[in-house]
């Protein structure tokens, strides 16, 4: 990770500057809009023209590229950003708001675009995914740091306006130095939205109803926390979690969002981004009650749109796939437009608290929707599903379809890699079976064959029960044969001699080396009993008895 930070970090330091002044900004309206006396609704209006200016920016910025290259339009759009931000506190009118917003949010996208662009052609294919997680967190972590400079001065003054449009004109810097090489910015026609309804409703429309919580979060959250009675710091607190609690609950949602069925994960987190607004509503002006809705409504809402863009590729061909990137982002601008303007009508007709109502609403009818085509299709198997897109709602159609492109590509290598490895598990186990199976196949026939030796033995009484060996039974079956043997012969040679072959049992005290005939015809002495052994005059051999051999 270290390696691939180095090769971008001067772009990501680019992401995050532009990040520290746009969030500043985005806070700054609500507060300072509270401060000027705007209404709800006029709020609100000021807040969707932002989106409206993004929405034409992500379309007509490619074909400015096109025409006089990345190097000018970024220069030109980030002049006009710094301006208006400045412009902001010396034209404190609605309408003038609304027109600066608008120009901002078109300025904003083009930056986008152009530094997404020079980021994808620093990072190779096998840096890509790695490369798209620091963009993504360099985004988050520059809006969270937003609210922490907000607590450095007075939104009554415009050196807060100032400090963002100064930080903005800074991110140039780190940016423009570092990108050498001009990419090539190709964006594929949007589909159509009745087209990416017809493949993917939950996802065609999840992501319109998202884009109106995510604009609802971050552009009236400010407005609320002013109406209320929260204090600056408060506010820009209330605004962080909603951008922290994403940071945090990104990774473990991606997690199971590789494991599960996504339309179930999708329903269950809509369901809890809806209890925690109510437990907003019911809060009150309650601080930590309202800092922890926020923090579990907000960390939600981000993994929900890259939930819901991995869920709609999973229905759609690799061909498809950019074109419904970029119908997916113009849905969710549409909704971004339209949440506002909602919200801030309720806010105006109600009370500030309908700022929950409206959010909670608008996560039950996803989680209904989300419910109801479990029930209509079928789910996609998990091992054919696309990988988990970390991305934010502020990203360009072109980054969209950079993600889309390399989640497909992840999840076709992972299934290889699980594929190779599970082939290795079986040959694996096919070669300790065989193993196994020789090892018992020996054993028996090694078994077999000392049984088939050992019972022969047994038989002629060569082997007793405690395996002592006896010599006696061997020898005397051995002379018994001899003396058939020679009898037989001698009848052959003398047929008119009677002969006989048996021969008389010799006792178990009796020595092995005489048979019957033999000490019938030798004389025999008389032996002292006192001694074991008896010589004759004549030196011959003892007589006995001869010990056991043992």
């Amino acid at each position: 990770m270290a390696k691939v930070l180095g090769s971008v970090w001067a772009l990501l330091l680019g992401i995050v500057l532009i990040m520290l002044g746009n969030g500043m900004h985005f806070t700054l309206i609500g507060l300072r809009g509270g401060i000027e006396g705007f209404s709800s609704a006029e709020l609100a209006i000021v807040t969707s023209g932002y989106f409206v200016g993004f929405l034409s920016g992500a379309r007509y910025t490619p074909v400015l590229i096109q025409r006089v290259g990345h190097v000018r339009v970024f220069a030109a759009l980030g002049s006009f950003i710094s301006a208006a931000l400045i412009a902001l506190p010396l034209l404190t009118e609605p309408w003038a708001w609304t027109l600066l917003r608008l120009l901002i949010g078109f300025c904003m996208s083009g930056i986008y675009v152009t530094a997404e662009s020079w980021l994808n052609a620093a990072a190779s294919n096998e840096t890509r995914g790695k490369v798209l997680s620091a963009y993504m967190m360099a985004q988050t972590l520059g809006i969270i740091g937003a609210q922490g400079l907000l607590t450095l001065g007075d939104a009554a003054t415009s050196v807060l306006f100032i400090c963002a449009s100064i930080l903005v004109s800074v991110s140039f810097g780190p940016i423009l130095l570092s990108a050498a090489v001009a990419p090539v910015v190709e964006v594929s026609r949007a589909m159509s939205f009745a087209k990416l309804f017809k493949a993917s409703p939950l996802g065609a429309i999840g992501i319109f109803l998202l884009g109106s919580v995510y604009a609802t979060q971050s552009g009236m959250g400010a407005v609320f926390g002013t109406q209320v009675g929260l204090s600056g710091s408060h506010i820009a607190l209330f605004i962080a979690m909603l951008f922290a609690g994403a940071l945090v609950l990104q990774t473990p949602i991606g997690w199971l969002s590789d494991r599960m069925d996504r339309r179930v994960l999708i329903c269950g987190l809509s369901a809890a981004g809806a209890g925690s607004c109510l437990f907003g509503w019911m809060a009150g002006d309650a601080l930590w009650p309202l800092i922890a809705s926020a923090f579990f409504a907000g960390g939600v809402t981000t993994p929900l749109y890259a939930l819901l863009l991995a869920f709609t590729n999973d229905s759609l061909s690799a061909e498809e796939m950019p074109g419904a990137s970029g119908g997916l982002v113009f849905a969710f601008g549409l909704g971004a437009i339209v949440g506002p303007l909602a919200a801030g009508g309720a806010m105006e007709v109600m009370d500030p608290y309908a700022f929950w109502l409206v959010l909670a609403t608008t996560f039950v009818a996803i989680s209904l929707y989300a419910l109801y085509q479990i029930t209509q299709r079928e789910m996609v198997p998990v091992e054919e599903t696309d990988s988990y897109l970390n991305i934010l709602p502020t990203a360009s159609p072109m980054a969209v379809e950079v993600a889309v492109e390399w989640a497909h590509e992840h999840a076709e290598d992972e299934q290889l890699a699980a594929e190779a490895a599970e082939a290795a598990a079986q040959e694996e186990a096919f070669e300790v079976a065989l193993e196994e199976a020789f090892e018992e196949a020996l054993e028996e026939a090694l078994d077999e064959a000392f049984e088939a030796n050992v019972a022969p033995l047994e038989e002629a009484e060569l082997v007793e029960p405690d395996h002592e060996y006896v010599a006696e039974p061997l020898l005397e079956a051995d002379a018994d044969t001899e003396i058939a043997f020679e009898t037989e012969l001698l009848s052959e040679l003398l047929p008119g001699a009677e002969l006989t072959t048996e021969t008389e049992a010799a006792p178990e005290t009796e020595p092995r080396s005489q048979t019957a005939s033999e000490r019938d015809s030798e004389p025999h002495e008389e032996r002292d009993p006192q001694s074991p052994y008896q010589f004759d005059s004549e030196h011959q051999p003892p007589k006995g008895p001869w010990p056991s051999m043992p």
